[in-house]
């Protein structure tokens, strides 16, 4: 049960920031690779990307299951079980880049994409065991793992270039293994609440009444566009670096510092949620995303990358932190897994949709083409709070 006596940090809460800094860095480390994989093993090169929105969609399709899964089965076997299925995508991943497979490798990330649905519940299991006064900081306390990612993973994709001489990426993907292996042994320590059958035999709303309130719509809609918005433009970055002449080791610059830009807000987040109002933090966030395009547009330097790739960062922080704790104002506790799974479904579709689309828009229309290309989520983001603040 959560500790409603007492607005004491649980030390869980920081074990499950460890599992989101290992989460974290073997989706950062993808992030470098897969879609260099991708364009080196698939024939179309427009199908660059599909591994990538493989993994979110596998996300996306687990969101639902994982969240039910865990209120019958309770949130700990739910991670462990993910960890399990995670690390055989590691190893098959090997597989297919040493054989020069690409189906096979579009199979593994599928698998890190199932881990990757589960995963997500972390925050959420911060909220569980953190009194209400401190939710916000939970949250923000599980998402700093972010910040130990971004030094982590992108440097995890370079060490691992000298292991097999057949590939420069493969390497990468031992070091995916070895991070769920890691998981398994943190996930031992981890203390959860038991589950609550009880609450799943009580009468909860529908999905659209959830929808129609405007707390839990708004939620929604910034975590999902937010979220969509950042994983668009990230995912096109290593093939517009590549375009452009810069070399993988800038390209793991790039995503290095914009993953520190995700998560290294978190120290703070909570914190300035509760000073200024969480709508307030997620206006910000939709101008740091408006920011971030426009320097996307300024030009194609490492330093156009680094600076625009950081603000993007930022935004999506603010807009995902924001968003998930708007949302855990919008339910009631027997609502619980219905409400996240309904919220993590639209996020990870959308998101899926935008890493998909990434691949041709920079294959197809360039750079450019894929910044403008989100600017109708931003300003949709930025119509939804304005409304929101208004009622």
């Amino acid at each position: 049960m959560p500790q409603l006596d007492s607005a004491k940090m649980p030390y869980s809460v920081y074990l499950l920031a460890l599992c989101q800094a290992l989460m974290m860095s073997a989706t950062s480390l993808l992030i470098v690779v897969a879609a260099l994989v991708g364009f080196s093993l698939a024939e179309d090169k427009a199908l660059a990307t599909l591994p990538l929105s493989i993994q979110f969609l596998a996300l996306m399709l687990t969101s639902i299951p994982a969240s039910f899964i865990m209120q019958r089965w309770g949130r700990k076997a739910g991670f462990y079980l993910a960890s399990v299925i995670g690390l055989g995508g590691g190893l098959l991943a090997i597989w297919a880049i040493l054989n020069g497979n690409f189906w096979a490798f579009a199979a593994s990330t599928a698998c890190v994409g199932i881990f990757n649905g589960f995963g997500n519940y972390f925050r959420f299991a911060a909220v569980d065991i953190a009194h209400e006064s401190i939710k916000s900081k939970a949250i923000s306390y599980v998402m700093v793992g972010g910040v130990i990612a971004a030094f982590i993973g992108p440097n995890l994709a370079r060490l691992g270039k000298p292991i097999f001489e057949d590939s420069i990426y493969a390497g990468a993907y031992v070091y995916v293994v070895l991070i769920y292996l890691l998981m398994m042994v943190v996930l031992y320590f981890l203390k959860l609440p038991a589950p609550e059958v009880n609450q799943t035999k009580q009468e909860t709303r529908s999905v659209i009444n959830l929808l129609k309130q405007p707390k839990f719509l708004v939620a929604v809609i910034c975590s999902m566009f937010g979220y969509a918005v950042m994983s668009l433009v990230m995912t096109a970055t290593p093939l517009a670096m590549k375009h452009n002449m810069h070399a993988l080791d800038d390209t793991a610059f790039v995503i290095q510092w914009h993953v520190l830009g995700m998560f290294a807000p978190s120290f703070f987040t909570g914190s300035l949620i509760k000073r200024f109002g969480v709508l307030n933090i997620l206006l910000a966030g939709v101008v740091l995303a408006y920011l971030a395009v426009t320097t996307n547009l300024m030009g194609t330097g490492i330093w156009h990358f680094w600076t625009g790739l950081i603000l993007l960062g930022l935004s999506w922080n603010f807009l995902f932190i924001g968003g998930t704790t708007l949302l855990t104002d919008a339910y009631l506790p027997p609502e619980k897994a219905k409400a996240q799974a309904t919220n993590d479904f639209l996020v990870f579709s959308t998101v899926a949709s935008a890493s998909l689309f990434a691949g041709y828009l920079q294959h197809h229309f360039g750079w450019q083409m894929v910044n403008l290309g989100v600017l109708p989520a931003i300003t949709l983001m930025l119509v939804a709070v304005l409304w929101l603040k208004r009622k």
